[in-house]
């Protein structure tokens, strides 16, 4: 029969094996962000996805990629993904701490994992996601090492845990070192280009000396904004970006940055998701991957 079956080259058919088996093969991730903003970061999704794509095609399932419409209601969203059934569990990325559809996974028993650490539920919830307030802390005080003493941070989307940890960081490492935390140095971004550049033109204004964003993208807003006033980097301001963007070492000056696993961490969520819909009463699972400071010429130290 076997024989038969490779000989004849039979493929089994998805939609019956999902009837008996009651599984899609499939699991979505929900990115609840206008395709615009999505589009704009080249790096950061698009490697998120590589790894979560890496670990689905191992075990033979499929992705959805689920993108909300700038003109669709937030509810019709939600619905078109919780009673689909098109997929055996869900991987949420770049949720606002308070985003409706947690709860709505939550109530239905959807299997889901998040790609940072949620902002209530936490001992309900898996999530994969890294120390974003340490490594943030650990950049600044990298700084203030340095001899920099006035440091303005240009943040990222405050309504993401990684955004306000990351501030939480930058003002742990002032604190630290007796620095007072002025609120005129804290510029609110969302991660992206235009907010490094703008912030830049409030923060050259206030005087600093060094600058830490929140991400590189925002941090190569500063680097233009720095460049078009024909401010030097580091000799006038200096510099520290996060998520160690391939760019990063391409750019003038090369940017000191945080190494930020970004494929590791799609890996790591579809993998917990796969267990999950294989055991959906083993509990939360969370896990919390390593980064590294990357010391290049933009932050004044003498790199070898």
């Amino acid at each position: 029969m076997l024989a038969v079956i490779a000989q004849e080259g039979f493929v089994p058919n998805p939609a019956a094996r999902a009837l008996v088996t009651r599984r899609t093969h499939a699991i979505g991730v929900v990115i609840p962000l206008a395709p615009l903003t999505f589009f704009e970061d080249t790096f950061y999704f698009p490697t998120l996805l590589q790894g979560i794509s890496r670990m689905t095609t191992e075990h033979d399932h499929a992705m959805m990629l689920w993108l909300v419409q700038s003109e669709e209601e937030h509810q019709t969203f939600y619905r078109r993904i919780v009673t689909s059934r098109l997929m055996d569990g869900v991987i949420i990325a770049s949720a606002a701490s308070d985003e409706p559809l947690i709860d709505y996974f939550l109530n239905s028993g959807v299997p889901f994992v998040m790609v940072e650490r949620p902002g209530s539920h936490i001992d309900q919830i898996s999530f994969v996601s890294i120390d974003n307030e340490t490594s943030a802390c650990n950049a600044v005080s990298h700084l203030i090492t340095l001899g920099r003493r006035r440091i303005g941070h240009i943040t990222g989307n405050l309504g993401i845990a990684d955004g306000v940890d990351r501030v939480r960081g930058y003002e742990r490492a002032l604190a630290t070192a007796g620095l007072p935390v002025d609120q005129a140095l804290i510029v609110e971004g969302n991660f992206s280009h235009s907010a490094g550049y703008l912030g830049t033109r409030q923060l050259v204004e206030q005087h600093v000396d060094a600058i830490f964003a929140a991400n590189d993208i925002t941090a190569r807003g500063v680097l233009q904004a720095l460049h078009e006033t024909h401010i030097r980097v580091p000799d006038d301001i200096a510099l520290i970006g996060f998520d160690d963007l391939p760019t990063a070492s391409q750019l003038s000056p090369r940017l000191t940055t945080v190494c930020h696993p970004v494929q590791e961490k799609g890996q790591m969520a579809a993998s917990i998701l796969l267990d999950l819909i294989e055991d959906p009463g083993s509990g939360p699972h969370q896990v919390m991957l390593p980064t590294q400071l990357i010391v290049r010429e933009s932050c004044g130290a003498v790199v070898l």
